[in-house]
């Protein structure tokens, strides 16, 4: 009989549990009153037309739009991307920040999360210092948007292509020792100001649930946990992935295809949202959508499609 992915990540999990050591206090998170969840929006979707505005206001789209776009196909919570503030990395004005509150507040909106770029498999002591300032700074601004939750990378950023030549000559142990450190120092701050740090698989050093739940484990502490992204577990059954890492999970990344990638399949929502259910996840699932280089991408179609297959998979849970 094959195993169900619930049972297949009990499994997994059970066998990392016994290479834990017996000073940590690193577990999923406790659950009560069983599963509930709903899509959410993220911001990154409208990635192009983001970038449109910011040159020419009169073209693309702002936040304010990417809002008033979830409001009207009542998705209840937006992910607002910090890249896509005024004047980032700085963080934003409080008059921004008030006016953002206010317009999500109007439309009944809740900010599920937000994010900034960082890089700390880079061998780059500097580098990781001012990925952990840039994300102690986001921390304070999610805390005065309301957010609970900001994402960070656990990869490395441009111009590094991936982790190894982020650190010539360094082993893998290593990086994730001195990644785990930076982001421990952001969960602190995290704690201080109420907001966890969801650590983003994105490929490169995260491919795996397993590499992802040993990084959390190393850093072991209760202010961080993980972004599923649902399309970068670059293994054979990226769904048994998913399913090792939900129970850790505190944000989503919902993709339209397995391995953000035209050459995947699409999602199985249906089999997407019972893995979810099973963990007992309680929350927004957020939808990222990708151009992944089609010429006819439309982020609008396109997260109305999704949502149709997540609001589809998940009513078939009932």
């Amino acid at each position: 009989m094959t195993a169900s992915p619930s049972r297949r990540s009990f499994l997994r999990l059970a066998a990392l549990s016994s290479l834990a050591t017996s000073a940590s206090a690193f577990e999923p998170i406790p659950r009560v009153g069983g599963a509930s969840f709903q899509p959410g929006l993220n911001a990154y979707s409208f990635l192009e037309q983001l970038k449109a505005n910011a040159t020419n206001p009169k073209t693309g789209i702002d936040l304010f739009g990417v809002c008033d776009f979830a409001a009207k196909q009542n998705i209840a919570a937006v992910d607002l991307t910090g890249y896509f503030f005024p004047g980032y990395p700085a963080a934003p004005a409080d008059t921004y920040v008030n006016r953002i509150k206010k317009h999500t507040h109007d439309l009944g909106l809740d900010i599920s999360g937000t994010g900034v770029r960082n890089d700390f498999a880079t061998a780059d002591k500097a580098a990781r210092a001012e990925g952990v300032r840039v994300t102690k700074e986001w921390i304070e601004v999610a805390a005065r948007l309301g957010a609970p939750a900001i994402r960070v990378f656990a990869g490395p950023q441009p111009p590094h292509k991936d982790w190894q030549a982020a650190a010539p000559g360094a082993v893998r142990a290593d990086i994730e020792a001195w990644m785990a450190d930076a982001l421990r120092e952001c969960a602190v701050h995290g704690e201080k100001f109420g907001v966890l740090v969801a650590v983003q698989n994105h490929g490169d050093f995260l491919n795996t649930g397993a590499e992802h739940v040993s990084l959390l484990r190393r850093v072991d502490h209760p202010w961080c946990g993980a972004l599923v992204d649902t399309g970068k577990y670059l293994t054979a059954d990226p769904y048994a992935d998913i399913a090792m890492v939900a129970p850790f999970a505190v944000n989503w990344q919902i993709k339209e295809t397995i391995g953000s990638s035209m050459k995947t399949p699409r999602t199985d929502f249906k089999k997407l949202a019972q893995i979810i259910h099973d963990s007992g996840y309680r929350g927004y699932v957020p939808i990222e959508t990708l151009s992944m280089h089609r010429k006819d991408y439309d982020p609008a179609a396109e997260v109305i499609r999704v949502l149709a297959e997540l609001r589809a998979g998940i009513a078939a849970l009932a």
